[in-house]
């Protein structure tokens, strides 16, 4: 009997791995990454280089730890870079307004009708938005429903203001987050140091772990939360390593 037509793996589709080593060095762009003593690029073709020695070191490790094909969804720091290399540089304006729209349609601002879940949204969700009132000066009222919550320009300008003082690093940290957690005021208060990135993602599941309480959590959901949380994680880890 004559094999079937054996169709190419996610696996095989992965460019191989061409180098054996992964290092770091100085030079006159920051921290560059390096294989075997040769810079690499970002998708945009710019110098694969950081800020810090610290996150070109956990940059580099993503690197080493590769097998014999690449794959770039276990190298969550280098996206990250390529992220604030390529775009938040050269798109700064759609990033920052990517990240108000957040604003209008925020996780922490939209509740279920009174009942268990409502209690346990308030509970950890109220403190954020206070926060974001009184520490960024964004107003953002909670609301029932499953319409988009009515928004002030007022708030909105002034988280626009507030994102549009960070850097390039701390941006794309700040757009990352934001979209992961379908939350502006948690990817804010990561960056400002207010929680931690396993903070963010905890709170951000509030509606889903109601959910598993009561009717228990399928493989594919399980999946997709731990990948979320490897992003968030990431996201905290480039945060911490831009600091030292």
């Amino acid at each position: 009997m004559k094999e079937g037509v054996r169709l190419p793996s996610h696996e095989n589709s992965l460019p191989k791995r061409f180098y054996t080593a992964a290092d770091v060095a100085k030079t006159g762009e920051g921290w560059a990454v390096q294989l075997d003593g040769r810079g690499i690029r970002t998708p945009m073709k710019s110098a694969l280089a950081v800020p810090t020695e610290a996150l070109a070191r956990l940059i580099a490790q993503e690197w080493a730890a590769q097998g014999d094909r690449i794959d770039p969804s276990t190298m969550p720091l280098t996206r990250l870079a390529h992220g604030a290399i390529d775009a938040a540089s050269a798109k700064r304006e759609a990033v920052l307004a990517e990240v108000v729209k957040y604003a209008g349609t925020d996780l922490l601002r939209h509740r279920a009708g009174e009942s268990a879940l409502s209690r346990r949204q308030a509970k950890a969700w109220d403190g954020h938005l206070r926060w974001a009132e009184e520490v960024l000066g964004a107003h953002l009222p909670a609301v029932t429903g499953i319409l988009p919550a009515e928004t002030s320009p007022q708030a909105l300008e002034a988280l626009k203001a507030k994102a549009a003082t960070y850097d390039d690093w701390q941006l794309t940290a700040l757009m990352q987050a934001t979209a992961l957690t379908t939350s502006a005021v948690l990817g804010f208060a990561l960056v400002e140091g207010v929680v931690t990135a396993e903070d963010i993602f905890v709170t951000s599941r509030v509606d889903e772990n109601y959910q598993i309480s009561r009717w228990g959590e399928d493989a594919e959901a399980k999946k997709r939360a731990d990948h979320l949380k490897t992003e968030c994680l990431a996201i905290g880890e480039m945060l911490g390593a831009l600091s030292r």
